[in-house]
């Protein structure tokens, strides 16, 4: 049996790009290995967003060398955002890939996988979704994205924002909802832009709108989303619409207007704060999730601590946070020098996240002895797992009063809580017959 890895770095979409490519394997016949040091066909997928991020992926590609010098025959495949549009580089640094593919573009690897197995894949190659999807699964709304914000390589390796049409992604909803999906997060580098390059224009408020009439779908999340196209409209759906859960991703990344200059992010400090209050104003009981650069090109001690007031202003429930690294090929990696030392980068990350774990420390403190409906969708350690509805992770103590199971909703009682996640124990639990729709209890 030829088998098949694939090794995946990075965000979401990188994510669910692999679990797609994985699709088209299994229809050309490959099984899936979890070994990359002895499977036929071995696809890396890439992301560049940070250097960190393209070390792992080097990294890799020297493990995979070896790996091709004791077998020829292994074929390797590269996609992601390290492969721009001209591979010439690229293939005289690592050549014992044997095929380049951007984002989204699985062409050149289901032609590498079908010379393996012998088998053309256009003649047997469906849509590529998930045959056995995960009870929490992603879906692609819009590819790329126009905002070129200075410090990021996306735009330049994923292309300008090209919408899905939304019928398709309803359809698409349904079918993976019928294999068993019961929470969908859409995704986008710029989710809030979805829809303004279809004929006729339409919007992501539009769309949540049209999957939360799938029967059977029980939770929508979105993300990533950007300050500047989170519309009130898309706000206001959040607030109406059963289906779509209390969380919303909106990165702010530096908390002083000069620095956010630099960034080309097109809004200032005090517009973010603006559009915070309009979405808890509209969503009372929303987790709020962010982005944060520190130390990016010439950022002051004093520009820093404004990022730190918004964290103590707003109250986040997770950051994202990083270090900034130069992207080269960027405007910030043309225009911008990058003037503060690594050390002292290092140390405004640690008092960063210092900072917000205390925050969510005293956020989640608030919740012990609260009573939430969790989905539960993994297990770590012996004990199962799932999220609530503001996404927090709860890891859930077994009960023999209730029969629990990955793909079900349970009422979940909070007994501990740390910064991190929460653990509580089952009140109530419905496991009704397959195909029958899951009732959402308690937000």
């Amino acid at each position: 049996m030829t088998t098949y890895h694939i090794s995946t770095v990075g965000c979401q979409m990188n994510k669910a790009d692999s679990e797609r490519l994985a699709s088209g394997f299994e229809q050309l016949g490959l099984s899936e290995s979890d070994d990359l040091r002895t499977a036929d066909v071995v696809v890396l997928n890439t992301c560049v967003v940070r250097q960190s991020a393209e070390d792992t992926a080097t990294g890799v590609l020297g493990v995979l060398k070896k790996c091709k010098e004791a077998d020829p025959k292994r074929r390797i495949a590269v996609m992601g955002c390290m492969v721009g549009p001209k591979t010439d580089e690229l293939s005289r640094r690592f050549p014992q890939v044997d095929a380049w593919a951007r984002p989204q573009q699985f062409g050149p690897i289901l032609e590498m996988a079908g010379e393996v197995v012998g088998i053309d894949p256009d003649g047997c190659v469906q849509e590529l979704l998930p045959a056995d999807p995960k009870v929490a699964t992603f879906i692609p709304i819009i590819h790329g994205c126009d905002k070129f914000c200075s410090f990021c390589i996306i735009p330049y390796r994923r292309g300008r924002e090209v919408s899905r049409p939304l019928d398709q992604l309803v359809r698409e909803t349904e079918m993976l909802v019928s294999r068993g999906v019961r929470e969908v997060t859409l995704l986008g580098q710029n989710v809030d832009s979805y829809g303004h390059d279809l004929d006729p224009a339409t919007d992501l408020a539009d769309l949540l709108y049209a999957v939360n009439e799938v029967d059977g779908l029980e939770r929508i999340r979105f993300l990533t989303s950007h300050p500047s196209d989170m519309s009130e409209k898309i706000i206001r759906a959040v607030g109406e619409l059963p289906k779509v859960c209390e969380n919303i991703n909106l990165p702010f990344q530096a908390g002083d207007d000069a620095v956010l200059a630099r960034m080309r992010r097109g809004y200032t400090r005090s517009e973010y704060l603006n559009k915070i209050e309009q979405v808890r104003s509209i969503i009372p009981n929303v987790a709020l999730v962010t982005d944060v650069i520190v130390g990016f090109s010439g950022e002051t001690e004093a520009q820093f601590a404004q990022t730190l007031d918004i964290l103590r202003e707003v109250r986040f429930d997770k950051v994202h946070s990083a270090a900034y690294s130069v992207r080269p090929g960027t405007i910030a990696a043309r225009q911008h020098p990058d003037t503060v030392p690594v050390e002292e980068k290092k140390r405004r990350l640690a008092e960063l996240n210092v900072l917000q774990e205390q925050i969510c420390a005293e956020i989640n403190a608030g919740l012990d002895g609260e009573e939430f409906g969790v989905l539960i969708d993994g297990h770590s350690k012996g004990k199962l797992q799932g999220r609530t509805r503001t996404d927090k992770l709860v890891h859930i103590d077994r009960s023999e009063a209730f029969e629990t199971r990955i793909g079900g909703f349970a009422n979940v009682r909070i007994i501990e809580t740390s910064p991190w996640s929460l653990r509580g124990e089952v009140t109530a639990a419905e496991m009704p017959a397959a195909g029958d729709r899951l009732r959402v209890y308690s937000a």
